[in-house]
């Protein structure tokens, strides 16, 4: 980071952080962030879709089989996916609703105890004395935040909740537009043949810019280079198609047949 680029982030920094805005943000707390959902149900729908067109492709099929299969596995993956994705975070809200409930029934049944287990906590994070003892009675003078401390600091779990509902969707919206692009050229092609000459080619340049697209903003959430996470994604997709390609190729002879 250069020295301009550091003078810009100290000046960000501390409009971030005057006190009305510190203020607000604790006050609205942490909120479940969505946008991975969307960047990994593209990258998916993605990849698959246009495994499946290559393949097909590779096995020199009509441009009407590929857009039957390829809408079969769109629909067909899109909803599998979000629902794997809906009962995933499903499970983590049900995980994290039995062990708030653990700890609410510990610190009715045995207060003494979790309140040595909150000095504890404080213990290691420095607090001695007075200090640690005044820490320990504002922290167990309410329920709420007492669970809430048990909950992060002792167990280790988010208090950020999410909806399975909306991962579902997220993942859903994604899986279906940005994988409906491999199939775009071929769809196109079928309504007005005079439009695209091969289908297939546009296809993979569509498929190559959804690739470097979808890399560049999951660069935000892996703290990389977004040329780097844009290259990566890109070589994933273009292995996923490779291979799809060269089955088709070799079992075009089962079709003839």
């Amino acid at each position: 980071m250069n020295v301009s680029d550091h003078a810009g982030r100290r000046e960000r920094l501390v409009a971030e952080h005057s006190a009305g805005r510190i203020r607000r943000r604790l006050r609205d707390g942490q909120r479940p962030d969505y946008l991975p959902d969307f960047v990994y149900g593209a990258i998916d729908g993605t990849v698959t879709t246009f495994a499946v067109v290559s393949g097909v492709a590779g096995a020199e099929l009509s441009s009407g089989i590929v857009i039957v299969l390829g809408l079969a596995n769109l629909v067909g993956d899109g909803f599998s996916m979000a629902a794997s994705n809906f009962l995933g975070t499903r499970v983590e809200q049900q995980l994290f609703d039995r062990a708030r409930a653990r700890e609410v029934e510990e610190i009715e049944l045995y207060p003494e105890g979790e309140r040595e287990e909150i000095r504890q906590i404080f213990a290691a994070k420095g607090f001695e004395g007075q200090d640690l003892e005044r820490a320990v009675e504002i922290i167990t003078a309410d329920r709420d935040r007492w669970v809430d401390v048990m909950m992060t600091d002792e167990i280790g779990l988010s208090l950020v909740r999410r909806s399975p509902w909306k991962a579902a969707l997220a993942t859903m919206v994604a899986f279906l537009l940005v994988g409906f692009l491999p199939l775009l050229s071929f769809v196109v092609a079928a309504v007005s043949p005079e439009w695209i000459e091969h289908p297939y080619r546009l296809s993979c340049w569509l498929t190559g810019g959804a690739f470097v697209m979808v890399g560049a903003v999951k660069a935000r959430f892996v703290e990389q280079s977004w040329v780097r996470s844009a290259l990566e994604t890109l070589a994933l997709g273009a292995a996923a198609a490779s291979l799809a390609y060269l089955v088709g190729a070799a079992l075009a002879g089962l079709v003839d047949g």
